[in-house]
């Protein structure tokens, strides 16, 4: 068996691409590792609202109602507006001024890392976030010449759903034969043979919690932990935020962990399910299983259906 295994900085924290194959050398993997960091540093390029000459943020400063996009943007818009359907509202792409106002104004910087145990032990009562009022119309659409159509002062925060996105769209690249896993900042997207076994990390640091067996489709993670910091009045903020009232959400849970059949979906759902707070969040994933990290240190797996397999009818 041929393996390649390659790792390097992207979206604020890491990607890492490993491929396997039986049928394709090490050279051709090492090609084909290659094409994916290249593929996912231009969809970052893109995308990141923290280099100034990203397409997105051109986009975010146009002043005009309509405007001009590549293929790209114009999936990522759709996206956008797929994670607001599905989530009933709950993942809402269009927060950026919430988030900057709340001090997440420039790429993260793992020093400012704030104590989760101290941001909980000072954070209001717990409750599950809501929608906007206005969820219900969406707020970024695309015209019939490919343009991004939104009201003023409206603007995108790919956040997420870059990473879910660039996982899915490099997966499709590879030819059949390649068993992979490749993780866009926590999105992974597996295929290609085996079950891949995934780990699901603790909240509060780096111990591996639980383990997913996963044969294709996608995990995705979502939580507070991670992006916390303290704010010179001394209260806490974190980037995950409750769309009804533009302020960081506390909840009950600290990370929920989603698997579906693709990265995007994932990604998605993990954000829903924190979200959502504890008995929405069950709900939620018990389609395909997840984990859940709550407030209090708890670890709760929930686990997907079993698969009944019915008997082969015996031929009369």
């Amino acid at each position: 068996m041929n393996t390649v295994d390659l790792s390097f900085p992207s979206m604020g924290g890491e990607a890492r691409v490993r491929l396997e194959s039986a049928t394709h050398d090490r050279a051709a993997l090492d090609r084909l590792a290659d094409a994916i960091h290249t593929r996912v540093e231009s969809i970052e390029a893109a995308l990141s609202r923290f280099r100034p000459g990203s397409e997105l943020n051109a986009l975010n400063d146009d002043p005009r109602h309509a405007v001009p996009a590549s293929p790209l943007l114009r999936r990522t818009v759709a996206a956008a507006g797929w994670a607001a359907e599905r989530s009933g509202g709950l993942v809402d792409a269009t927060l950026l001024g919430e988030l900057e106002h709340h001090g997440y104004e420039s790429s993260w910087d793992a020093s400012r890392r704030g104590d989760l145990g101290a941001a909980l032990a000072a954070a209001p009562p717990r409750r599950p976030a809501r929608p906007a009022r206005r969820h219900r119309e969406p707020r970024l659409t695309i015209d019939a010449e490919g343009r991004v159509v939104r009201p003023p002062g409206v603007r995108l925060d790919a956040g997420g759903l870059a990473k879910g996105m660039a996982a899915d769209l490099v997966a499709a690249t590879l030819p059949a034969g390649v068993r992979y896993a490749i993780s866009c900042g926590g999105d992974v997207a597996v295929g290609g043979g085996e079950p891949w076994g995934v780990g699901v990390r603790s909240a509060r640091g780096d111990a591996e919690v639980h383990r997913l067996r996963v044969r294709a489709g996608g995990v995705a993670t979502s939580g507070i932990g991670a992006r916390i910091w303290q704010r010179p009045d001394g209260s806490f903020a974190h980037h995950v935020l409750d769309p009804a009232t533009g302020r960081p959400a506390w909840t009950g849970l600290v990370a929920a962990t989603a698997v579906a059949g693709s990265a995007l979906e994932p990604e998605v759902l993990a954000k829903a399910a924190l979200l959502s707070g504890p008995l929405a969040a069950r709900r939620l994933l018990r389609r395909r299983g997840g984990v859940l990290q709550h407030d209090d240190g708890r670890v709760e797996v929930v686990p997907a259906p079993a698969v009944v397999r019915l008997p082969r009818p015996v031929a009369a």
